[in-house]
């Protein structure tokens, strides 16, 4: 979709907002919290974002863009090139952090992670749930939304490093709650840190969204086996150091991808037969275990599995 720049708003310091709507005028796709979408720049570089705007609102969405300096180039793109009035093209929104239903929440947020956090927040207070949001920054003057957080009162706990040192994840989850659900977006290691503390929660209490890739496992597998393209009817060989994707890409099988990182979800199919090591950061251990997608960019077949059967 074709997109105009509504409004561009400095958020925080290195964080910007920008309020788009369709170009044509038109309507925009329904979308849940959590969603994100792809956002196509000019200088060849496709990037995602979370909505964290209103859900109900059909004509606009908003994104929030945190600058990276030392990044791939996209942020440094938003911040130098695009303002109000720019067009841009974006995608479909897609999820894979869904807010599922739950009489109770802890939302825990680090940085630029409030931004799929925000429309979460308030669809729990629309529901009525027991919520509390742990919401962590560099300082308090990088951190984006405080306006709009602060009218949930003592629900939100505002935790700037420089003032109160790392996130005190003790209190609101040193204790396994069952029937709370813990939905955390951040830093890698704060993410993490709040996995080690709810190691003792109910399975399938966490939730997370990770915006950089998960390390490598050393002990993982890297060899080559076989995938059967069953949509292509076509079979080839993925060498060691190889993706699927990569693979799928040279024998002229059209995948969908974006990020070819295993982060946003795009490249997910069906795995008919087989066994998968998954790689990705988009789908929970529980999808995992299921053993029914995967994410072709990043994810291989289990060591000992000499074929996977995939739906493209």
């Amino acid at each position: 979709m074709r997109m105009i720049i509504e409004e561009r708003r400095d958020a925080a310091d290195g964080v910007v907002t920008l309020t788009l709507a369709r170009a044509d005028g038109a309507t925009l796709p329904a979308w849940d919290p959590g969603a994100h979408v792809d956002v196509m720049l000019d200088n060849g570089i496709t990037r995602q974002y979370s909505l964290c705007s209103d859900p109900h609102d059909l004509r606009t969405w908003r994104i929030g863009v945190l600058r990276e300096p030392g990044g791939r180039g996209g942020s440094e793109y938003v911040f130098g090139k695009l303002h109000g009035g720019d067009t841009v093209e974006v995608g479909e929104p897609r999820n894979h952090f869904v807010l599922e239903p739950a009489p109770a929440y802890v939302f825990v947020a680090g940085g630029i992670g409030i931004t799929p956090i925000l429309p979460m927040v308030a669809a729990a207070a629309r529901a009525g749930a027991s919520w509390s949001l742990l919401y962590g920054g560099r300082t308090r003057s990088s951190m984006a939304f405080l306006d709009e957080l602060a009218r949930y009162g003592d629900r939100v706990t505002i935790a700037p490093q420089d003032e109160v040192g790392l996130l005190d994840l003790d209190g609101p989850l040193g204790t396994p709650r069952p029937g709370t659900l813990v939905y955390a977006c951040g830093p890698a290691p704060m993410l993490d840190a709040v996995a080690a503390r709810t190691g003792g929660w109910p399975a399938g209490s966490l939730r997370v969204e990770r915006f950089t890739p998960l390390a490598p496992d050393p002990a993982g597998a890297e060899e080559a086996f076989e995938v059967e393209f069953a949509t292509s009817v076509v079979t080839a060989t993925v060498p060691a150091g190889v993706s699927i994707l990569s693979v799928a890409e040279s024998a002229g099988i059209m995948a969908d991808w974006s990020c070819r990182e295993g982060t946003c979800g795009s490249c997910e199919v069906s795995l008919l037969s087989g066994r998968a090591e998954h790689r990705d950061a988009v789908l929970t251990e529980e999808e995992k275990q299921e053993q029914s997608t995967m994410m072709v960019c990043v994810s291989r077949a289990e060591r000992g599995c000499p074929r996977l059967r995939i739906d493209l």
